[in-house]
C-alpha cells in the first residue's frame, strides 16, 4: 500500500489540501478552506489548507494532525492503516468513510 493512502482509505494524493500544498496553489486553499468552513461550520482560513499526508512526517491540517480520531486510533493502535486493524469492517469510527466510499474501503482491502 502506497503512503499516500490515510488510515481511513482515502487517498490523500486526491485530497484538495495536499494539491494546494504540493503545489503552492493559493486559489486552491482559498476555494477549499470556503467550503470546508461552510460544511464543517467552522472559521477555516485558508492559511489553515496546508497538508503532505497524513501517514508521512511533514505539515498537516489541524484536523488531520490531532482532531482526526480515525488518525489518532491507528497511532494508538499501530497500525498503517485502519485495514491492519481487526475488526474494521465493523469499526464505527472508520464506518462513515468506508460506508459512504467504496474507493477507501478497496484501498484497505476490506
Amino acid at each position: 500500500m502506497k503512503n499516500m493512502i490515510a488510515y481511513c482509505g482515502l487517498d490523500c494524493e486526491k485530497c484538495d489540501a495536499y494539491l494546494a500544498t504540493i503545489n503552492d496553489d493559493q486559489a486552491l486553499r482559498e476555494k477549499t478552506a470556503k467550503l470546508w468552513a461552510e460544511l464543517n461550520n467552522a472559521p477555516i482560513l485558508p492559511e489553515h489548507i496546508n497538508c503532505e499526508g497524513c501517514r508521512v512526517d511533514g505539515i498537516k491540517t489541524v484536523y488531520c494532525d490531532s482532531l482526526c480520531a480515525i488518525r489518532q486510533c491507528a497511532l494508538k493502535k499501530g497500525v498503517a492503516t485502519c485495514g491492519d486493524c481487526h475488526g474494521a469492517d465493523k469499526c464505527e469510527t472508520v464506518a462513515m468513510v468506508i460506508g459512504n466510499n467504496a474507493e477507501a474501503r478497496n484501498n484497505l482491502n476490506l
